[in-house]
């Protein structure tokens, strides 16, 4: 007798990500309560199993869910704001003023949704999010079915959010308490950088970090600038200041990196310190260039984030592993860098891994949650296929995703967003712009 599950997914290719370069031709993926229950041959798969819904994926490649490393995902309701800025005056005298006038739980919430409409439908199964409000980011993800990792922001400064480093440490930790039962949704600390965060707040963060064993989200080393100005405040460098207040662990992700000495890199090898690369938007911003080769050939786990949409200016994770390839080839003089299975982990099993969630998700693999993603790869685009893989990252596009499963459940079917009312995110998008540019002209 054949045994029930919820689903098979029979597929021209599957790359499970682990182990490493590995595809699987005309194989099925098998998803029983939310689980992978097992991974293998058409063949075998038809003798063994009934299901409820059966999928034929014929022209098609599987793929763990992608997973973005490093959001700001309500900051999709200031894309295109204000573009073609160096870093400081973005900040300092279009994105900061904003926010002040207009972040509330309503404009995270709405904004956070139109982000998740779009990862989902490239592919993002989970993001880790660093902005205010995190608790309208949560409700959002929630009503998504998306998974995400919500950040305890903190600063130095009040905002609308919080008037002081108590009250944000405060929120942070209360729903980091009402997130717990939920299975989709998990917390980092998220101080917004050394220059922004002081160096008490961040020790203190540092042990709320070990007690709660939770990760630590940080904006690290973005510019040059902010590097020397830091140095010549402080006598020392940004990345030494962590290390001083014993935040160089594990827990630690370090968002850009773009100017990381050589001295530094074997000792943040030896630390564990996982490093988050967002080439786009340092490339859109002159922020400089993360050594991101270097990196990996010394055992530092690199992850892939698309950083915020005002900077980027989308969350497009198939942009963001093409760009990764060709520019850390281009820095390390050699073509061989980054090869495509390795940006492929960059994008899933090695954000995992950042994340703390390496056991759960980020592979292929019997047992790990069920967050797939399906890429037609029969495009002519993308077609004659040699090696999939090698299309998957240097030809393929997001709008090739047709199909998203988070937990085994399906979020994105034929291109279709399963869970969300698109015309009416689109419709608050376009609201708050009317609300915000009519201020600007005003």
């Amino acid at each position: 007798m054949l045994k029930a599950v919820a689903t098979l997914l029979n597929a021209r290719w599957i790359i499970p990500v682990e182990p490493e370069g590995q595809i699987l031709e005309h194989h099925t993926l098998v998803i029983q309560d939310g689980r992978i229950l097992a991974l293998l041959p058409q063949a075998e798969a038809a003798t063994r199993y009934a299901a409820e819904t059966c999928l034929n994926l014929d022209q098609h490649v599987l793929i763990p869910g992608l997973i973005n490393a490093h959001t700001h995902a309500s900051m999709t309701l200031l894309r295109g704001l204000a573009d073609d800025l160096p870093l400081m005056t973005w900040l300092q005298n279009h994105i900061w003023p904003a926010e002040a006038r207009w972040v509330n739980p309503e404009f995270v919430h709405d904004g956070t949704l139109l982000a998740i409409a779009e990862m989902l439908r490239g592919g993002v199964t989970c993001f880790n999010d660093m902005y205010f409000f995190p608790e309208a980011a949560a409700a959002a993800a929630h009503t998504a079915g998306m998974r995400a990792c919500v950040g305890l922001i903190a600063v130095d400064f009040p905002t609308a959010y919080a008037r002081h480093l108590d009250e944000y440490l405060d929120k942070g930790l209360a729903l980091h308490e009402v997130l717990k039962p939920e299975s989709l949704l998990h917390t980092a600390f998220a101080p917004h950088a050394p220059y922004t965060v002081s160096a008490s707040a961040l020790e203190r963060i540092g042990q709320l970090a070990t007690d709660l064993n939770i990760p630590i989200h940080i904006h690290v080393h973005e510019t040059a600038a902010e590097v020397a100005q830091f140095t010549a405040e402080h006598g020392c460098r940004p990345l030494q200041r962590l290390k001083q207040l014993g935040l160089w662990s594990p827990r630690l992700l370090a968002v850009h990196m773009t100017q990381v000495e050589s001295a530094e890199i074997e000792p943040l090898a030896q630390a564990g310190v996982h490093i988050a690369h967002c080439p786009e938007s340092n490339l859109k911003l002159a922020s400089g260039f993360c050594p991101v080769a270097r990196l990996d050939l010394a055992g530092i786990n690199v992850a892939l984030g698309t950083d915020g949409a005002a900077s980027n200016n989308d969350l497009d994770l198939f942009g963001e592993m093409r760009f990764a390839a060709l520019l850390g080839k281009s820095i390390a003089a050699d073509a061989a860098a980054l090869p495509a299975a390795r940006v492929l982990r960059m994008a899933t099993i090695n954000a995992a891994q950042a994340l703390g969630l390496a056991a759960e998700i980020g592979s292929l693999q019997p047992g790990k949650s069920a967050d797939v993603i399906a890429v037609d790869l029969g495009a002519p685009e993308t077609e004659p296929v040699y090696h999939p893989l090698s299309t998957l990252i240097y030809a393929a596009g997001r709008h090739q995703v047709t199909d998203v499963w988070v937990a085994g459940r399906r979020l994105l079917a034929d291109r279709r967003l399963t869970t969300l009312d698109v015309a009416e995110i689109i419709q608050r998008a376009r609201r708050w712009r009317d609300q915000i540019a009519g201020a600007d002209r005003a």
